[in-house]
């Protein structure tokens, strides 16, 4: 092969300079059947990603929709408690069976491979990754409508595998009340543009306390400030979750199917107008 000498009219067309570049996207398992992929992130951890994956799942399926969950956090897999879910998913010559919910969720998570699910999960970045890249290539998701990515914080190895390697749609962006919740969105908010990923909103969760005794909201965590963040970056605020204790035995308990509330509706109905 010839050295380049930088000047492209000397250069056949299978240069590697002039062809464009490859599409890291793979492929789902072959008798998989998708609509829409929408990523649940955060810049950083506790601020509720799991339990608004879920409850975004749980809303939309109560729209009549196919839902499935895709548990991107390998080392803090959280979603099959949420849902009640033990034991191991199943697996034929085809690729692996997701687990269902009581009420028909598709639910994929390391927990769900485990010998047993409280097993740390040591394992380095690149291996995270390639086991979350097999969570689209080889589960058989079928006949989703809408496939819920809940993703680890931050923005390292597995955020940029699941938007480098998986089509999403659009993500959800979830903060807390705190001063700090600016510069966390800004990050998440700038690893999407730079991945040309779309941004759906917002959803801050513990956003306030509703005394059940006079129904007087409190800011336990400090005044709100998503409004003016969220029109800093021209974002719509999708919904703002309460402290629910209710909702927190649920998550505890694998009963998080049975909550009540309509915290989520206008989310749900925005993310289903994509």
């Amino acid at each position: 092969m010839s050295e380049c000498t930088h000047d492209c009219s000397t250069c056949g067309s299978n240069c590697a300079s002039r062809q464009e570049p490859q599409s890291l996207i793979e492929k789902p398992n072959a008798m998989s059947k998708i609509g829409k992929v929408i990523g649940v992130v955060s810049g950083k951890g506790g601020v509720g990603k799991t339990m608004v994956s879920s409850l975004l799942s749980v809303s939309m399926q109560r729209l009549g929709k196919n839902v499935g969950i895709l548990d991107a956090d390998i080392t803090g897999p959280s979603v099959p408690k949420a849902f009640g879910i033990h034991g191991k998913a199943d697996a034929c010559e085809f690729g692996i069976i997701p687990s269902k919910s009581k009420m028909g969720i598709d639910v994929m998570s390391i927990n769900l491979l485990l010998e047993n699910e409280s097993d740390p999960v040591v394992w380095r970045g690149p291996v995270i990754a390639g086991v979350v890249k097999q969570f689209w290539t080889d589960v058989i998701w079928k006949d989703i409508d809408y496939l819920f990515v809940d993703m680890p914080p931050g923005t390292g190895d597995v955020p940029l595998t699941v938007f480098q390697s998986i089509p999403v749609d659009g993500i959800v962006i979830v903060t807390s009340p705190q001063e700090l919740v600016s510069m966390i969105v800004e990050k998440a908010v700038k690893m999407a543009k730079l991945m040309n990923i779309p941004i759906l909103g917002i959803i801050e969760n513990m956003s306030y306390f509703e005394c059940p005794d006079c129904g007087k909201k409190h800011s336990i965590y400090g005044e709100s400030h998503i409004e003016e963040i969220a029109a800093e970056y021209s974002l719509p605020v999708l919904a703002r979750l309460p402290i629910c204790t209710d909702l927190a035995k649920m998550c505890d308990n694998g009963t998080i199917e049975l909550f009540e509330g309509d915290w989520l509706d206008a989310a749900v109905n925005q993310i289903d107008k994509m």
